[in-house]
């Protein structure tokens, strides 16, 4: 597999092109920091033409979503280009002012952020935000058009009701539903080209089979050219026509995406191939269950020993550990002056988990999800019905009773931005559970801190930064750290691993398998990712506007799904018609 190569692009007119749209060539990015000068970026080059879509891959760090902000001089203040030229529709880029590259952004460049919650203002409306890049991009003049053009915006990204929808803010959205607020105002100016830095980590995969066709129009009709940042190899060798996998920096490997995935030549390609989930793969074991100790990440290589064998978890033997009855949740929401309305979001849900086994609840964003968990939680108080965890009814416990049982329940969110203290170290945010709930004195907290980030593949070293200073998947695992520091009986999971690249979600997937065998944990594992409940879940739970439409165990789910909407989120799984590596 040859590396992408890079032809110089002639000094045409912007918009006449005889060679490439974007043409990279030498980058060089490197950030200051207290121990001096860090490279992110060494020697990239690469070209995207017209109409392409080209997918950037590899690990956290590895310096993908830096190269992609480069592009438009979006690197934080301490990030310099040191050498290289970006050229972008015949413009060269490298050495504009912030002046200069306002005229860029957004009409010739669109871009999509990764996480949705840090990138919409918290204080103002979905359609206040939505029509400020409206009018920013001059698409509308008068206040109608501005209007009805972002709902217009709002309704091309796949957002239901997008005209009452205008009206809420972001804390009041799904994860899904604030990173499709974000798509939309990237593609509001009908781009060139869109930078995409993980559009679709946050959506469902029927809402991300929506947004991406939609994507692909906009490649046919308009030439538009997608650069994706994503660490779903599903999704670039099904979206992308090219690939690049990037490692500490530099381009590995390159070339078109699917002859890559089937044929990979570099050490690092085909570790990030065996480590992706699929829907070949089976139910992954703790390490005493599996013939190598449990240190292989070849999800491949597990789904073949596992096949076949008698090693399955009888989950139906084991006590139940969370009971859910007639669990409904109704939510009023203002219409405007005194009216409200309600909102049915779980909707007379009943379930089981045993101790030792995971659950998986699966279902498009805005089904219920994620609502049903926090009353498990006990974050949220439900309408009616009983949740009994651990042989507790949640119905009329104490505060007290309620601080005792979350020692043995813990949660790990979707959103590990929201979810971790900005002022604190991650070496405090980390031992918080410990301290909160007198766990052990300083010295033995200190030490269970450097365990844990050993545990979650974190340097120890990273205790003393916080959590600005990490990437997404840095954070996440950050979060997944933090739930296990108390040893719960209970983890409830809400997108776990949806921000981790595919190596360190095998790292992350095979620890939690571990630590479910050696302690006993439950987990109820909320993800919209089907190819990682395939190597997850014991039993599956589907939700539909609140409803539990189907259950089973996970093989009977994914070989014979039984109702239209369950088959019709398998069938959008990403990648699940592409022959692998082997």
């Amino acid at each position: 597999m040859n590396n992408v190569t890079t032809s110089v692009v002639s000094r045409q007119a912007p918009g006449q092109h005889h060679g490439p749209l974007v043409a990279v060539k030498d980058l060089e990015v490197s950030f200051r920091t207290l121990g001096g000068s860090v490279s992110a970026v060494r020697g990239m080059s690469f070209d995207i033409w017209p109409g392409e879509t080209v997918a950037i891959v590899g690990e956290s760090g590895s310096g993908k979503s830096t190269t992609a902000t480069a592009l438009i001089n979006l690197l934080p203040s301490n990030g310099r280009i040191g050498a290289g030229s970006i050229t972008i529709d015949g413009r060269e880029m490298v050495g504009l002012s912030q002046d200069q590259m306002a005229s860029v952004r957004g009409k010739l460049v669109g871009y999509v952020p990764q996480d949705p919650m840090s990138n919409l203002n918290p204080v103002w409306s979905v359609g206040f935000q939505v029509e400020e890049a409206v009018r920013a991009n001059g698409l509308a003049h008068t206040r109608k058009e501005i209007k009805a053009r972002a709902v217009e915006v709002l309704k091309e990204a796949g957002l239901a009701d997008a005209d009452r929808r205008m009206k809420q803010f972001p804390h009041q959205f799904s994860g899904g539903m604030r990173q499709r607020v974000l798509i939309g105002i990237g593609l509001a100016a009908d781009p060139k080209l869109l930078i995409a830095d993980e559009p679709t980590s946050a959506l469902d995969v029927t809402v991300q089979k929506t947004i991406l066709d939609h994507l692909d129009t906009l490649t046919r009709e308009n030439h538009t050219a997608v650069l994706f940042i994503t660490h779903d190899l599903g999704l670039a060798a099904e979206r992308a026509s090219k690939l690049i996998v990037m490692h500490r920096g530099k381009i590995v490997e390159a070339g078109p995406s699917v002859e890559l995935l089937q044929d990979p030549q570099h050490p690092y390609t085909k570790s990030l191939i065996a480590a992706a989930p699929s829907l070949a793969s089976r139910r992954i074991r703790g390490a005493s269950a599996s013939d190598d100790g449990g240190t292989t990440l070849d999800m491949a290589r597990l789904a073949a020993h596992h096949h076949g064998t008698a090693e399955e978890l009888h989950v139906s033997d084991a006590p139940v550990s969370i009971e859910v009855k007639n669990l409904t949740k109704v939510f009023s929401i203002r219409k405007g002056g005194f009216r409200t309305e309600s909102l049915t979001a779980v909707d007379n849900v009943s379930f089981t988990v045993r101790k030792g086994s995971t659950l998986a609840l699966v279902g498009e964003s805005g089904s219920g999800k994620t609502t049903a968990a926090r009353m498990i939680l006990g974050l949220e108080p439900p309408t009616s019905g009983d949740i009994v965890v651990g042989g507790t009814n949640l119905n009329g416990i104490s505060r007290k009773g309620m601080f005792n049982l979350r020692s043995r329940m813990q949660p790990v969110f979707q959103d590990p931005y929201a979810s971790l203290d900005p002022q604190r170290s991650i070496g405090a945010i980390i031992a918080e559970p410990l301290k909160v709930h007198a766990v052990g004195d300083r010295p033995t907290r200190v030490a269970r801190v450097k365990e844990l980030l050993d545990q979650v593949s974190l340097p120890q070293a990273i205790a003393q930064r916080y959590p600005n200073e990490l990437s997404g998947g840095q954070r996440q695992r950050v979060a997944v750290a933090r739930a296990l520091a108390l040893k719960p009986e209970v983890v409830v999971l809400d997108e776990a691993v949806s921000a981790l690249d595919v190596l360190v979600q095998a790292q992350v997937l095979q620890l939690l398998a571990d630590l479910q065998e050696d302690l006993g944990l439950t987990y109820l594992f909320i993800t919209h990712d089907l190819a990682v409940v395939r190597v997850v879940a014991d039993e599956v739970a589907v939700m539909e506007n609140g409803k539990i439409v189907e259950t089973g165990t996970t093989d009977e789910i994914f070989a014979n799904a039984q109702k239209p909407y369950t088959q019709r989120l398998l069938d959008a799984i990403p990648g699940s018609g592409i022959e692998w590596a082997p």
